[in-house]
Parts: C-alpha cells; structure tokens; sequence
C-alpha cells in the first residue's frame, strides 16, 4: 500500500527543554513514538477501512457502472496524495503539525460519518430499443457480498423477463419458461439507475471531506516523529520503520472489521467503524496529557487570528473537490479517430491538471538542473526522473487492489476459505497488509545481509525488479484463471498469491523511493522533488482507475450480466498489463547500469 513519509524536521527543543529521547523510552525510542505511532494506526485503520468498502458501495449500492465507480475511485485516491503537500505548506507556516493533524483528524471522520447516510438503494432500469423499463431484482441484499441468488427481470407489459447475458455480448431477454422472447444484440441493451440526488451529493461530500482531512493528516503526523530525534540520532530510521508498521497494522484489522460489519448489519455500520477509528486517532493527540507538549506547535511567525481563516479556507476547498469528483464521473469517451489531442481535450478536469502539472514539471526541473546546476547534479536529476517515471507505472498497476481486484474478487473469486466458511471481497484486501506485516522483517534482515556482503541490489535494480514482480502477480492469477470452474470463479488462493507476489514487489520500491529522492535531487529544489514524487504517485492513482475502467464490465442492478464474459473481461487485462509491466522492468534491468553511472555512487 502506498503510504510515503513526508520529510520530517529536525527537533526544536521548547524554551528550557530538553529532547525527551535522551529520558524515558519506548524500545529504546522516545515515549512519544507508542503515543503517534497508536494515532497513525488508527487513522489508517479508518482510511483503509473505508477504501475496502468504497468500490463495492459505489456499484452496489449507488448502482453505479464500472465506468463510473472506478474512474471516481481513482480521482479520489489521486487527490489523496496530492493534498498533503498543501497540507504540510500550511502546516510550516501556520498552523504547526499538531493542529494541523488535529484539524485533519476530525474533518476525515466526519467525512466517514457523512458516509454512513446513504439513503435507500438506487432503483435499476434498462433502456432499449429508445424505450425505458423498470428492473426487477428478486432476491436482492444490499450488501458488500451478493448472495449469488439474485435474479434481474425487465418489466414490460404484461409480463417480467428474465436478463441473461451472452457470451457474444448480446443479451437475451428469457420468459417464465426459459424460452427466448427476444435477442438483444451488442450495445442496444443500456442499463442505468435512478438515484437520488442528495444522498449521491452526500456521498460525494463525504469523500471530498476525507480528501481535505487526509492532507492535514498525512504529512504532519510524519513531522512529528521526525520531531522526536536529534538531527544525527541513528535511531531515527528505525523509529520510522516502527510508526510505518502502524500503517500496516491499522490497515490490516480494519479490512477485516468494517466489510465485516457492513455485511452483517450494513454499509453504514462499516464506515462508522471508520469514523470512529478515526476519532480514536484524533483523541490521542487532543488528549496528550501534555505528553507531546513542545512538538509539532505553531511555526514562530504563526498568527494564531488566523487559524479560523485556514479552517475556513480549507472547508472552502470541499466543494471544489465535489466539483472536480463530479466532472470526472460524467466523462464521455471521445469519438473513435479523435487521436491524441483529442483524447487529451476529453480527459475530465481532474486528469487534465495532473498530466499537465507533470508533463511540464519533470522537464522544466531537467532543464534547470542543466543551466543551474553542475554536470554531475544534472546526469542525477535525469537518473531521478526516469526512475520516478517508472514508479508511476508501478503505482498504477498494484493499485488495481481497490477497483479492478475488488471487483474480481467479488465477482470471479470463490470466496470460500475452508468449509462453509468465507470471506467478503472487501476483506480480500487484508492480504496485502498481512504479507507485508509478515515479510517487512524478512527483507530487513535480507538488504542488511546481502549489503554485508557487497550484493545488495542498486535502486534502479530494486525499481526494475518490482515492476516485473507485480507483473507477475497479475500472470500468476491469469494462471489460476484457467482452473476456474463451471461457476468462472477463481479459488481465493490464486488471489491471495497475486497480493503476496505484489507485497514482494512493493518491499523493493517503496522503503526506497523517498529516500532515492533526497540522496539524488540538487540540495537546493529538494523540497520541489518532494513535491513531484509525490505528484508522481497521485498520477499513478488516477491513471490506475483508468486502466480499471478497461477492465469494466456491463452490469445490471449492480451484478454482471455473464459471469463467463466478466472472467474473460479481467483475463485479458490482466495479461495485457501484466506483461507489460514484465517488458517494462526488463527495460530498467538494462538501464540500471547507465544509470548507475547517472547516479555517482548513491545507494
């Protein structure tokens, strides 16, 4: 999961203290590392709980197309690691971090709260032939996890007609007798959802409330626990590694609980779960004792009459991010021949912003990194970028978990684990935060040896090796693909492989990437790469929810039309980008050595 540090400053003692890291510890660590590494843990215990939930809730319960869902879902994470560097701009010199992450804190659980109401279902319908019917579900639960006995009618005069997809994409409309009462042949069967408009502009206010919180957030509480180390303390690194487990932690137990509790008593019981995880994490660090008195406080040019000013502006902000959620859901493909400009001048609002923020930004840094910088400063920024550039298409393809993989899980996957026993599709994520829990020692232990020895892989290697890792777990799963049953339902544990293969992978990339950044940018723009490494990932995020949108499938009220057509569907992209991602990590493997040479030694 993709959870980057922001960078932390050094400690500045308040007038007549000391640093507490040289008193009390925690495992050898300043006390206050147990106190911010709890609140991380529950803040991403709400976070990753309600990001299981979301696809599923969008297409479940808001009836949403796949289209739509995904392309939301990926506008959403995209802004998710973009706001936090406003949020720590705001928190240097203004707020400090501990308001800052306070701030955040509750703005992110009222938007989980805001979650919760999400009023009655929405009612399917289907257009054909020009004409509008009425969708009939029998059977229906609106829940994460279908029961597999849902049966989707199209009322028509006189009688109800059972919906049956083909494999040819077609679909046949079926009497009481099963026989054919009429063929409806590829695209003009249109299925669509009457919703209501509040609870829609709810649920969109919520996840914009989540977005504005989580910058806040994310980047201060990072601050903080830099805070708590004297610049030189080699404790330092090791602190981190102990506050990220948090992340992992959190993670794991809260995509276990809250599908949980959404299936078993409902969506809204799931993201209250949510909210108050969140909450817990905002009262550790409202009610400190005192604990982190002299932390992350208010930057000494802060104007605390200005404070209200910056909430308000950051509430401001709400809307404008419903704005851009909005734009991006009603985006229509351009016409077949439009080419690239024309596809460019389609894109939402959203994606425009992104691609052109980082299509001018990396070669407007190289340009001036070559008139203002040394030869060898620049020869580091072109390694920088190119292997910024490639973990974009790392990102892109393992954050398939929330969309595509969710979506799969739910529809294609034999969810059962032993006996009678099952799991939701939400839940399906938890095993990227197990493996990584399990396995983050392991290679600890693995890079500390092989450096010893002088056979650590450099970081182009690292990078080159990660892209074919998660490449590779797309293929493992298009293996298992081919054992389905009659039912077209992959076994858990091909699913499971591919979340452990990618966890794998992700240990390669990302304990270095952020650290890539600082040992390779020019001193002085430092905080500029920051920022475009970040922009690198919310990048990712977006054209992440656009390649899940290829892999979209018709569905009517919420379930797929041809479970046999939505296999072959996820196959066939799933081996695209797999072997895409295996070919692109073949091509840094032989890049590594030049760039290599671009780097000048830095490890």
């Amino acid at each position: 999961m993709v959870d980057t540090p922001a960078v932390e400053e050094p400690f500045s003692p308040a007038s007549g203290r000391t640093n507490p890291a040289d008193k009390r510890t925690w495992f050898g660590h300043p006390r206050q590392l147990a106190r911010l590494f709890t609140t991380e843990m529950w803040e991403r215990f709400g976070y990753y709980g309600m990001r299981a939930l979301l696809t599923l809730y969008l297409t479940k319960h808001f009836l949403f197309s796949d289209q739509q869902a995904t392309g939301l879902y990926g506008g959403f994470t995209a802004l998710v690691y973009l706001t936090p560097l406003v949020g720590g701009f705001i928190a240097d010199h203004y707020l400090g971090s501990k308001r800052s992450v306070k701030f955040g804190a509750i703005v992110m659980s009222l938007g989980y709260f805001i979650l919760c109401f999400g009023g009655e279902t929405a009612r399917p319908h289907a257009t054909i032939d020009g004409q509008r019917y009425e969708v009939q579900v029998e059977n229906f639960v609106d829940r994460p996890t279908s029961s597999g006995e849902e049966v989707r009618y199209v009322v028509t005069p006189g009688e109800r007609l059972k919906i049956k997809g083909n494999e040819d994409g077609s679909v046949d409309l079926l009497r009481a007798d099963n026989s054919v009462a009429k063929n409806l042949p590829k695209g003009s069967f249109d299925p669509g959802a009457d919703r209501n408009g509040l609870f829609v502009a709810l649920m969109l206010i919520g996840l914009s409330m989540v977005t504005v919180g989580n910058g806040f957030f994310k980047p201060n509480i990072s601050t903080m626990v830099g805070s708590l180390y004297d610049q030189g303390d080699r404790r330092r690194d090791a602190g981190f590694t102990i506050f990220y487990m948090g992340i992992n932690l959190g993670s794991l137990f809260s995509q276990l609980l809250c599908p949980f509790l959404a299936d078993a008593v409902g969506w809204w019981a799931g993201f209250g779960l949510a909210a108050v995880g969140m909450m817990f994490s905002w009262s550790l660090i409202q009610f400190d004792g005192g604990r982190l008195a002299g932390y992350g406080e208010r930057p000494e040019h802060g104007d605390p009459r200005k404070d209200w000013i910056v909430y308000g502006a950051a509430l401001l902000a709400v809307p404008v991010i419903w704005f851009l959620f909005t734009n991006l859901m009603n985006y229509q493909e351009p016409e077949p021949g439009s080419g690239i400009v024309g596809y460019v001048l389609s894109l939402p609002i959203m994606g425009k912003l992104l691609f052109g923020t980082f299509l001018v930004g990396v070669p407007a840094i190289l340009a001036w990194s070559y008139f203002r910088g040394t030869r060898v400063e620049f020869q580091m920024m072109c390694a920088a970028m190119v292997l910024i550039i490639f973990n974009v298409v790392f990102w892109t393809l393992f954050e398939q978990a929330g969309s595509s993989l969710t979506l799969f899980a739910d529809r294609n996957t034999d969810l059962t684990v032993a006996g009678n026993w099952s799991i939701s599709a939400g839940q399906t994520q938890f095993f990227n935060a197990f493996f990584i829990v399990v396995l983050a020692p392991l290679f600890s232990l693995l890079w500390n040896g092989l450096a010893k020895r002088g056979l650590e892989p450099s970081i182009p290697v690292k990078f080159a090796l990660a892209l074919m890792g998660v490449g590779a777990g797309f293929l493992f799963l298009v293996w298992g693909s081919a054992f389905a049953g009659s039912d077209f339902k992959v076994a858990l544990w091909w699913l499971a492989g591919l979340y452990l293969i990618h966890s794998i992978a992700e240990l390669m990339i990302s304990p270095v990437g952020l650290s890539m950044i600082t040992k390779l940018s020019i001193a002085r723009i430092v905080g500029m790469m920051m920022g475009v490494w970040f922009l690198s990932i919310s990048v990712a995020q977006y054209v992440a929810g656009v390649v899940a949108q290829v892999a979209s499938v018709e569905t009517v009220g919420g379930q797929v039309t041809n479970l046999q057509v939505s296999l072959q569907t996820y196959v066939g992209v799933f081996t695209t980008i797999g072997w895409i991602s295996i070919v692109l990590g073949a091509i840094l493997f032989l890049l590594s050595w030049p760039l290599k040479y671009l780097m000048h030694g830095v490890k």
